[in-house]
């Protein structure tokens, strides 16, 4: 049996203008994401044009030139594949599709250079925007994407119905006379209506929502940690790790949109919740931000951050930054945070490792360098994060009569019990709490020590 057509992957190419306040580094960094956004979307990049410019050109991004060159470029790639087709239609790779885009542009200078070039243009924003709509997967994820998309698309459907001039316009009134409302303004309406009735959604998901993680940490003796940093920076093996569960680890950019709330393992006194959330990237649209303020809100009621950090990336202080940057839009900037350099594996010889351990420490005091596939490093961060949220328990003693055993579940869940011994009234429990657990049961057992 023959096996099936694989599908072909659809080809793209990459353009950039280096604007001259950035740096080749931060340039090359840029266009390197930009490639992997493109490899998350299932396509094959087939090469890049850059040029350095003071602006962007404000008809179609690039310079007349560099247009040009692109087309030739084009013109010939689409020459050979259709001799290619001809001669061995097995190995044909088919035409370039897209043309990628490392800025986000206005309408008209997509629709100029599309129309100059043949193709698609997506900019980076299109990109991340397709991303997330294909990774969404609850309800509220995929919700909170349409409403980036249309608000997005809204005025670029101005742009195209601008662009069919009289064709545009659409006719209304007694018998055919006078002219309505625009297709672009009807348009835009509709746009308008249906991004004003996800709001709603998603207003009345962020009550229960709100409520939920109210009860959630109105738990007493319940902690909260937040995972944050850019994307693929591991957070979701980290997660994985901490809290023994299944979450999803695939090495694509935004694997993963949706927050997961797991309990730390093993269990800790006080029992700490630990929350992935949607990872962070340079220039993320607005929208975006917007739209999943109720994933970072994770990030913002935690008591404690871990800034998952790809040690093993070249751009990572850039990465830093934007994660600093999109923290502080958010008010989560004052939240305690530990940095995580994690990917340290990415250095074969421990010699090396060791070194890079004791260099990124010294920049960065009080951070943890680590793989998180090494179980003695995860180990290492599990034991941080119980010393974190265990240094403001204090010691007490509390009775509990034996006509009160049901709070003994309590008890051993909220504190971490170091002695109990029991007379004729009951038992007494020497433990370590939280101030107000140990008001709480001293206020339902009627007695304190």
């Amino acid at each position: 049996m023959l096996n099936p057509e694989k599908p072909r992957a659809q080809r793209a190419l990459i353009v950039a203008v280096q604007l001259d306040n950035v740096s080749d580094v931060e340039f090359e960094s840029s266009l390197t994401e930009l490639a992997e956004l493109a490899k998350t979307l299932g396509m094959e990049v087939v090469g890049q044009f850059t040029q350095k410019r003071s602006s962007f050109d404000s008809t179609a991004y690039f310079g007349v030139g560099k247009r040009e060159e692109i087309r030739q470029f084009l013109e010939s790639d689409q020459a050979d594949a259709d001799k290619l087709a001809r001669d061995n239609p097995q190995a044909a790779s088919g035409p370039i599709e897209f043309v990628l885009v490392d800025h986000e542009i206005s309408p008209s200078q997509s629709l100029n250079l599309e129309n100059e070039l043949g193709c698609e243009v997506m900019d980076r924003t299109v990109v991340i925007l397709e991303i997330f709509h294909r990774n969404a997967s609850s309800h509220a994820a995929r919700v909170q994407v349409e409403i980036a998309r249309l608000s997005y698309m809204a005025p670029r459907l101005r742009e195209a119905a601008k662009r069919a001039g009289p064709l545009g316009r659409q006719r209304s009134g007694t018998g055919g006379r006078g002219t309505g409302q625009s297709r672009s303004q009807t348009d835009s309406q509709k746009v308008r209506d249906r991004i004003a009735e996800l709001q709603k959604e998603i207003d009345a998901m962020e009550a229960r929502r709100d409520t939920q993680r109210s009860r959630r940490l109105g738990k007493t003796g319940l902690a909260q940690v937040a995972l944050v940093g850019y994307t693929n920076a591991g957070k979701s093996t980290l997660m994985r790790a901490l809290t023994d569960s299944k979450a999803l680890v695939a090495n694509k950019l935004f694997a993963t949109l949706d927050t997961k709330v797991r309990s730390l393992h093993p269990e800790s006194v006080p029992q700490v919740l630990v929350s992935d959330t949607v990872g962070f990237i340079k220039n993320l649209p607005h929208g975006l931000v917007a739209s999943f303020k109720s994933t970072l809100d994770e990030a913002l009621s935690a008591s404690l951050l871990l800034h998952v950090i790809d040690a093993g990336d070249p751009g990572f202080e850039m990465q830093l930054a934007v994660t600093d940057k999109v923290l502080a839009e958010i008010g989560a900037d004052s939240v305690p945070r530990i940095r995580v350099f994690n990917k340290i594996d990415y250095l074969d010889d421990a010699a090396a490792q060791a070194e890079r351990s004791a260099e990124l420490q010294e920049k960065y005091p009080g951070c943890i360098v680590i793989s998180a596939r090494s179980k003695d490093d995860i180990a290492e961060l599990h034991q941080a994060i119980v010393e974190f949220f265990q240094k403001d328990l204090i010691e007490t003693e509390i009775f509990l009569p034996w006509s009160a055993q049901e709070l003994r579940g309590d008890i051993y869940a909220s504190c971490d019990v170091l002695e109990e011994r029991a007379d004729t009234e009951g038992a007494f429990f020497r433990c370590r709490a939280a101030p107000e657990v140990a008001a709480r049961l001293s206020e339902l057992t009627g007695d304190a020590c």
